[in-house]
């Protein structure tokens, strides 16, 4: 066997490195960057995986999960649903209003299918003596529908009697209603300064909220307190004071084909001056 000196020993591993050196691509280090900036990292957590492999994986997961969802559509930003829109004030009546509409047709809907199942299935033949099993599984049918317009109808009638009321604050006084609302504000605070509440000599200062519910006609059906002054006899003056300077005239046509009894919130302030201050608010 030939054996090799030293330096020939040096000159084949010199020889070797070189060739491992020139295989080595040497880049610029700022474009080695920008690889990454410009293609950031996604990492997804998945719920479901797949035994076959995405051909083309779009982001790294914990399991592997060929199709699946709209891709169409892109992925997602957040893994919450879309935040709820939040309304106030008119948004919010005008959305109740929109529901009871839809409730109301809806009601209609059902209401005429009723009557044309009715009407769709063939009349009792007296004349026959024997009732086979289709007719009676038909009369059973025809009963419960009667049973069931019955009472859609009688919801209906009951809806219909009740009087439409409309809630008077910050976020509802409209043109129709600012006229009527400022004489109403006036003859409490009159009455309320005109007759301070106090007891046992001494005036009553404080403030509470009250939801004042004015009929058409002008009364006062009825008065609630929603946060009291925490003073019963306060309270109860307060009270005494918005139904003493009722009545408030009658709605004009532009209130009465929207509502038949506005309910007013309003803040019932008693000062040291020895005024009563009211002023609408939320409810």
């Amino acid at each position: 066997m030939r054996s090799f000196s030293p330096l020939q020993l040096a000159l084949g591993a010199s020889i070797a490195v070189h060739v491992v050196l020139l295989t080595v691509r040497f880049v610029d280090p700022e474009a080695f960057n920008r690889v990454f900036e410009d293609t950031p990292l996604e990492v997804i957590l998945v719920n479901a995986r797949t035994t076959e492999k995405p051909s083309k994986a779009l982001a790294i997961a914990q399991a592997s999960m060929a199709g699946g969802g709209e891709t169409e559509k892109g992925r997602a930003t957040s893994p919450l649903p879309p935040a709820l829109r939040t309304e106030t004030g008119d948004d919010v009546e005008q959305y109740a209003q929109h529901k009871l509409q839809n409730l109301q047709e809806q009601q209609n809907l059902l209401l005429a299918q009723i009557k044309n199942q009715l009407a769709a299935l063939p009349p009792p033949d007296p004349k026959q003596p024997t009732v086979s099993t289709e007719q009676a599984e038909r009369e059973e049918k025809r009963r419960q529908l009667i049973k069931l317009l019955a009472e859609i109808e009688r919801r209906i009638n009951q809806e219909n009697a009740r009087p439409k009321k409309r809630y008077i604050s910050p976020a509802t006084r409209e043109e129709v209603y600012a006229v009527y609302y400022d004489h109403l504000r006036r003859a409490v605070e009159d009455k309320g300064t005109e007759n301070f509440p106090q007891a046992g000599g001494k005036k009553l200062y404080g403030e509470l909220t009250m939801i004042v519910t004015v009929n058409f006609d002008g009364r006062v059906l009825n008065i609630e307190i929603v946060e009291s002054s925490g003073n019963r006899t306060l309270d109860r003056r307060a009270e005494a004071i918005a139904r003493s300077a009722a009545p408030f005239g009658r709605f004009n046509a532009a209130m009465r084909r929207q509502a038949e009894q506005i309910m007013v919130v309003s803040r019932f302030k008693f000062t040291r001056d020895e005024t009563l201050e009211t002023q609408l608010t939320a409810q």
